[in-house]
């Protein structure tokens, strides 16, 4: 031992007897003691010598007990213990490799495991726990920096001693007796320390130690199952008892069986001489036959491998080794623990757990902390399955969120399971732990179905189908169990993985049962050339085909004013700044990338890109000084255009055999979500894959080791595949054949029916199709896919057949000459035409084009793609110009000049472009000469001056909207037509639409009889009791209204129905009769599921439309009110001599709306940024609108809430007192309607506070 630490040591003090007699430098001492520790070695040298002299046995852990009030002196022994005591890995940072230090570590190790052994004591515990009571009782004002210093060192020193690992050739305890763990954990009780425990994590003003708690209950319950704690103290049930009973007599039968087989072996007479034996038709290693030497008692053993050295498995080929096993710990320390564990649950789970996910979203803890939530998730979630099962006591873990985490959490293991194979071990372990997480939320959410309470089913129900919907819950037991590596994930694991798997699926098929159809979410990848790897287009040698593209290119600038749009602004980039290209070569790049743009005739990508180039590289003008003026740029564009410029070589493209016309490389873009019918078969064929199978057959190779339920779930598995999908060639594999022949031969096969019934199946199927198929004992040698498994049993395909069919010289030249012929033609589709006129009429356009591309008739499969109707029509013809001059003059007198200019257009062009083209023509100085012309009533006008001066707020509004429900159609076609950046797009969608959507779509607006008609639906409906769904659907209309905003465009609203009354309603005929009246379109194509509320209707409008879903008493006179404007005037002349001030008139009532509607929005958006208003005020807010957009409604549709808050505004509280009954009526009604919308949750017990941090979590 080094003189210096000797000395030091000896400076601290001696015990003699119980007694210990510090010396005056003692303080001192320990300090310096702490200073060593600081500058030890690798090999950690003085902590190594420090363990050697005992130096906490004999000398800390006396002064802590015997001068305690030392405050300083305590201190500085508590510090002095917790850095002594933190474990061998934190030490050294891993298990070392090299052999020198792996002994330093474990004699580190040794020390750990001798010091824990001296904290086995209740007096030591008995003064931490008196001490770190003392601390807690300091309220925070008085409490110092040093004394939460304190407490957490004390919490340190506890967590350092129970981490120690047992000595498993030190501690050769049985079960129920008591281990060295075991006495530490009976001292931590009898002090009192586990209750300070408790306290910590149920205290509000003791949150800050909550991940400190955490590791100290986990550590506390480390060699405990939930299983034997919630048996602790117990008497054996009925069925325990009986799963033992039928155990033990499995294993009598077996012992019995192998006692008989052995019997029969011997001879009746026992041979004293030894003899030799040929064995005929069995070869040796020559041509003659194998002679045995031996008994022939043993023949049945025999094997060509007997005698033969083993190989040698390579370290990285090993199978991963399990854990070790669980103890059972003596019944006293079981059953404080279960005590602890029930306390633990009633009082400071659910809190917590919430303290630590929120610490672990906000990456406030250590690095791996999250391992002690997913061990406590799974623990005590399975530990209140077992005692008795209250879902309120787990409630803050039962959620969809939790779900979420942990698959998160599974994917980022696996991901650097791969990748820091180092530590592969670590990793696997980590996702085992939370693949365990896992499975006890599908064990809850399971045992929830079964509870007695109807709120905690329909909680479970919520829960399922968002699981279920999403597509990341459903597939991550197929990943899993495709990428399962037995050589870095032990066998336990895939037993949990298996036991999981069979559960979800269980769960599924029941879930599939009760319903008739089950939509959920689907995700398919959009795959984007990769803009890197893109062929280089060939120059055009031809100097007129030059001229013609710099022409149309000069044309196409000019005609935007040199403007380029922002969005292409943004997506130019020109520079690279994490490449290795260099900065000259970069430059050169980027004028080529201009070059290839104009060629491309794409002139304001290229002058995007120039200006991009000119702000990365501002020196030497070689892109333009920075006040270059347009023309300046227009005669630079054409001097790089014209310009030689180098290229790097072509890449030269490989032919793909399979997809010809696509031949460059992808990469991933973008995910595209769409909804689709679940369908639970074509689910279970997706584990009709060898890599799964083959997992299963591992685990069922241990299957006398097994339980039951585990050979079971295998079993199950197995029989979908081989019976439900009749995929059973799956398992015609020697191996698998091997296994089953283990299984019927074993002794015991009585215990396994199951598999025994299994595998016989399966044979008798193999020879069934082993006498169609000669081939088929040769298929045994290898697991086989799908397709091999079709081929196997339904026969194989003969030479040619499956392949492309290939083209002939003749074939070859027929497509040269007719592709040459109409090369340089008009017609609309080349490829269409020149199948046509082929000789081989079989041949497919996709055969075609990847034959031209093969004969380098076509640079690009892309060129021949197939054209988008009226989307790819830029430049205008003289012949079209003429036409359109024509057609303007025919129809610019009529009240829709623009649209029946585009019925008679023959080139289908958008709106966009039509406006674009008359105004560049100059036949109409600005747009709004083509705008749809309205007809206005002199009466409605009139009586709008003359009641404008005593309006209030609610007539102002109320007369504003019925008199511009009309007009919002055409303020829509108008931000339609000024809307330039995706016109194309939306003239594509539009004639997409079938024609009596497209009527559904454009009519809106609400009549008299149309009134009458949904009154007289809305009545029947209500008749039929579908008065619920009717009230979810005018709060679906009023939500949309208030989400709406006028500077956004809108988008279609699906109707998403999620109680079962709902769907109910969306399957009755009346009710669909009732959204097609109401203009509420039907699903367009394949990927839409739900109804939509279309994207041109209006807020107004929309408006309308809710408040027509409720019939009043005064409709009549209402209705009339509404129908009195739009009654022609007797006197037409009057009409065209005030047409100038109904313009003015329209405006300014355009605007009020605006500025109105504008001010109710912000007042509501402040409202619910003050967090004043429930979430369903936005409904409430929408009704008030909607009252106020119509005239003389009844009071009942004043106030249509689906909840009523305490914490309304004022303003709102005394408007309900003027309708008190109107109000009462609205919230009886409202409560039925609250089933439709209302979000079932398992009961919980939480503040106010902790669920507007949920929200507030949700939100980011």
């Amino acid at each position: 031992m080094n003189c210096e630490l000797l000395a030091t040591c000896s400076a601290l003090g001696y015990l003699e007897g119980d007694s210990y007699h510090k010396e005056p430098d003692c303080l001192e001492s320990v300090k310096d003691l702490i200073r060593y520790l600081r500058h030890e070695d690798d090999t950690r040298d003085v902590r190594q010598q420090l363990g050697d002299s005992q130096i906490v046995q004999n000398d800390l852990l006396p002064i802590i007990v015997q001068y305690r009030q030392d405050k300083t002196l305590f201190d500085a022994c508590i510090r002095l213990m917790v850095n002594l005591t933190q474990p061998a890995m934190l030490c050294f940072g891993k298990i070392p490799d090299d052999p020198v230090f792996r002994q330093h570590f474990m004699q580190v190790t040794s020390h750990l495991q001798a010091y824990k052994e001296a904290f086995a004591s209740e007096k030591v515990f008995g003064i931490l726990s008196e001490t770190l009571y003392n601390l807690l009782q300091l309220d925070w004002e008085q409490r110092q920096d040093e004394d939460n210093l304190l407490i957490e060192r004390i919490l340190l020193l506890v967590r350092n001693v129970l981490h120690v690992p047992a000595d498993p050739c030190e501690e050769k305890k049985v079960d129920d007796d008591a281990s060295v763990h075991d006495r530490v954990l009976w001292a931590v009780h009898m002090s009192g320390f586990d209750d300070l425990v408790k306290f910590l994590a149920s205290a509000q003003s003791e949150q800050q130690w909550s991940m400190h708690v955490l590791e100290i209950i986990s550590l506390m319950f480390r060699d405990q199952t939930p299983e034997a704690l919630v048996s602790a103290g117990h008497a054996r049930s009925a069925e325990e008892k009986q799963r033992d009973a039928q155990e033990l007599e499995a294993l009598r039968q077996k012992e019995q069986a192998e006692k008989r087989s052995r019997t029969l072996q011997r001879g009746t007479r026992h041979s004293r001489f030894g003899g030799s034996f040929v064995v005929q038709g069995l070869k040796a290693i020559g041509e003659k036959d194998v002679i045995y030497h031996r008994n022939l008692n043993n023949f049945k053993c025999y094997t060509h491998d007997l005698g033969k050295a083993v190989r040698r498995v390579p370290k990285r080929n090993r199978q991963a080794q399990d854990c070790r096993d669980k103890r059972r710990s003596a019944l006293n320390v079981r059953l404080f623990l279960r005590e602890f564990c029930v306390d633990f649950l009633e009082n400071c789970y659910n809190r917590l757990m919430y303290l630590v996910k929120e610490s672990l979203i906000r990456e406030q803890t250590q690095q791996h902390d999250e391992t002690y939530y997913l061990w406590a998730l799974s623990f005590f979630m399975a530990f209140n399955r077992g005692n008795g099962f209250h879902a309120d006591l787990v409630s803050e873990t039962m959620s969809v969120r939790t779900f979420h985490f942990i698959e998160r959490n599974i994917t980022n293991y696996y991901e650097m399971l791969l990748t820091d194979r180092k530590e592969a071990t670590s990793w696997s372990r980590r996702m085992h732990l939370a693949l365990k997480a896992y499975q006890e939320l599908l064990l809850t959410v399971n045992e929830m179905d079964r509870s007695a309470d109807e709120g905690i089913r329909q909680s479970s129900n919520v829960i399922k189908s968002n699981i279920f919907y999403l597509m990341e819950y459903r597939e991550i037991f197929l990943t899993l169990l495709r990428k399962y590596d037995e050589t870095k994930q032990p066998h336990s694991y895939l037993k949990d993985l298996v036991e999981s798997t069979h559960l979800f699926l269980r769960m599924l098929e029941r879930f599939c049962k009760g319903r008739k159809n089950l939509i959920v979410q689907r995700k398919k990848v959009r795959r984007k050339k990769s803009q890197g790897k893109k062929k280089q287009p060939a120059q055009e040698s031809s100097p007129e085909v030059l001229e013609e593209t710099w022409k149309i290119v000069e044309e196409e600038l000019r005609a935007t004013e040199f403007q380029v749009s922002a969005s292409l602004t943004e997506s130019i980039v020109p520079f690279d700044a994490a490449s290795e290209t260099p900065l000259e070569e970069q430059r050169t790049e980027a004028m080529v990338r201009v070059q290839d743009a104009l060629l491309a005739r794409l002139g304001p990508e290229a002058l995007a890109l120039l200006r991009a180039a000119r702000e990365v590289w501002p020196d030497g003008d070689v892109f333009g000084s920075s006040d270059v003026e347009p023309e300046e740029e227009l005669d630079l564009l054409k001097q790089i255009f014209q310009a030689n410029l180098p290229r790097p070589p072509p890449e030269t493209i490989a032919e793909d055999d399979d997809e010809g016309a696509e031949l460059e490389e992808e990469e991933l873009e973008s995910v595209q979500l769409s909804e689709k019918e679940f369908n639970i078969l074509d689910f279970i064929k997706r584990f009709a894959n060898p890599s799964i199978v083959r997992s299963y057959l591992l685990l069922l190779k241990s299957y006398s080791k097994n339980t039951p339920h585990t050979n079971h779930c295998v079993a199950r598995m197995l029989h979908r595949l081989a019976v439900d999908l009749k995929m059973d060639a799956l398992l015609f594999q020697l191996s698998v054949f091997h296994l089953f022949n283990k299984i019927l031969n074993d002794p015991a096969a009585d215990a396994y029916k199951e598999l025994v019934t299994f595998a016989k199946f399966v044979l008798k199927r193999f020879f069934a199709v082993a006498a169609q198929n000669n081939k088929a004992y040769v298929e045994l040698l290898f697991w086989k896919n799908v397709g091999a498994v079709r081929e196997m049993t339904e026969g194989y395909t003969k030479d040619g057949e499956g392949k492309k069919p290939s083209w002939t010289e003749a074939e070859e030249e027929e497509l040269r000459r007719l592709y040459m012929e109409h090369l340089d033609s008009e017609v609309p589709d080349i490829v269409e035409t020149v199948i046509q006129l082929l000789s081989n009429s079989n041949r497919t356009r996709r055969q075609v084009v990847t034959q031209l591309v093969h004969m380098g008739l076509v640079d690009n499969a892309k060129e021949l793609k197939k054209q988008k109707k009226g989307t790819q029509i830029v430049l205008w013809t003289e012949e079209q110009e003429q036409e359109l001059e024509m057609l303007f003059e025919e129809y610019k007198d009529s009240d829709d000049v623009l649209g029946d200019i585009m019925k008679k257009l023959t080139a289908k062009r958008s709106r966009a472009r039509v406006v674009d083209k008359l105004l560049s023509m100059g036949l109409v100085s600005e747009r709004r000469q083509l705008h749809k012309k309205r007809s206005r009533s002199s009466h409605g006008k009139s009586s709008w001056k003359s009641s404008g001066k005593d309006m209030t707020e609610e007539d102002f509004l109320a007369e504003l909207t019925q008199g511009l429900a009309d007009e919002a159609a055409d303020e829509d076609d108008e931000d339609e037509t000024e809307d330039e950046s995706a016109d194309s797009e939306e003239d594509e969608n539009e004639r997409e639409i079938p024609q009596p959507v497209r009527k559904r779509r454009q009519d809106f607006n609400l009549t008299a009889e149309r009134r009458a008609d949904i009154r007289s639906m809305v009545k029947a409906l209500q008749q039929e009791g579908l008065s619920g769904p009717l009230l979810w659907l005018q709060n679906s209309l009023n939500k949309t209204a208030i989400d709406r905003n006028d500077d956004c465009p809108f988008q279609p609203v699906p109707l998403c129905p999620f109680s079962e009354e709902n769907e109910d309603a969306m399957e009755n005929r009346n009710f669909l009769k009732l959204l097609s009246k109401l203009g509420i379109r039907p699903p367009e194509n394949e990927q839409e599921t739900f109804w939509r509320i279309p994207e041109n209707i209006s807020t107004s409008q929309l408006c309308s439309v809710a408040a027509a879903l409720t019939p009043g008493e005064d409709e009549p006179e209402h209705s009339e009110e509404q129908q009195g404007p739009r009654e022609s005037p007797e006197e037409p002349q009057e009409q065209a001599e005030e047409e100038e001030e109904d313009d003015e008139e329209r405006e300014q009532r355009a605007q009020a709306l605006r500025a109105l509607l504008l001010a109710r929005s912000r007042k509501s958006h402040s409202v619910e940024d003050a967090g004043l208003v429930s979430d369903s005020a936005p409904a409430g807010e929408a009704n008030s609108l909607s009252e106020r957009s119509q005239e003389k409604m009844p009071t009942k549709r004043s106030r249509n809430r689906i909840l009523d808050d305490d914490d309304d505004d004022d303003e709102e509280e005394e408007e309900e007192k003027d309708n008190d009954s109107s109000k009462a009526m609205d919230v009886d009604t409202n409560k039925d309607a609250d089933s439709d919308t209302e979000d079932f949750s398992a009961p919980v017990k939480r503040r106010r506070k902790m669920a507007v941090i949920d929200d507030e979590e949700d939100e980011d």
